[in-house]
């Protein structure tokens, strides 16, 4: 079975509703935005291009459409729901297409006075990851930790104190040097 492709849209009005009913279903930044767009208009031309830069001022210009509150927004949510660490969160913005100016400030207002140790344990109990019993069991949780953004210093505190011995640890640190 085959898909139908994208209706091409032509007119001011028909992508600038396209374009509020995507960012009703869930908030987009420009970049996510323009992406949607490609197979809807052809962007080669100078109509279209000029026809998409148009309807994202537009947005920008009602509220509808700002990198920077999406990045904060996204930035708390992912801190407090999900648990991640800073460098998880920096990494998914950037494939979102923020800009590195705002993830900087987002993510530095998002994770002021978060302690880093106190949100990878708080990761470690909503994945339901107990303390190690063997050098597997302690790669898988070293692994889980680094995916979920939180740095190797943090990750090593956490084992030490889950009395994890010092050939593991050092086995570790040399895999991700």
């Amino acid at each position: 079975m085959s898909f139908p492709r994208p209706k091409k849209l032509k007119s001011e009005d028909e992508l600038y509703e396209y374009a509020v009913g995507a960012l009703g279903r869930r908030m987009r930044t420009v970049a996510e935005l323009k992406r949607l767009f490609r197979p809807r208009v052809e962007l080669e031309t100078e109509y279209g291009r000029t026809l998409v830069e148009l309807i994202i001022r537009r947005l920008k210009d009602n509220g509808y459409l700002n990198d920077s509150q999406y990045a904060a927004t996204y930035s708390s949510l992912r801190r407090d729901n999900q648990k991640f660490g800073k460098m998880r969160v920096i990494t998914e913005l950037k494939t979102r297409g923020v800009r590195a100016d705002l993830i900087d400030k987002a993510v530095s207002s998002a994770y002021e006075g978060v302690r880093e140790e106190k949100q990878a344990r708080d990761y470690l109990r909503r994945k339901r990851l107990q303390k190690p019993k063997d050098r597997k069991q302690v790669a898988r949780v070293f692994r889980h930790l680094a995916r979920a953004g939180f740095g190797t210093k943090t990750i090593m505190t956490i084992l030490k104190k889950w009395d994890v011995d010092d050939d593991t640890l050092s086995a570790l640190e040399s895999e991700t040097a």
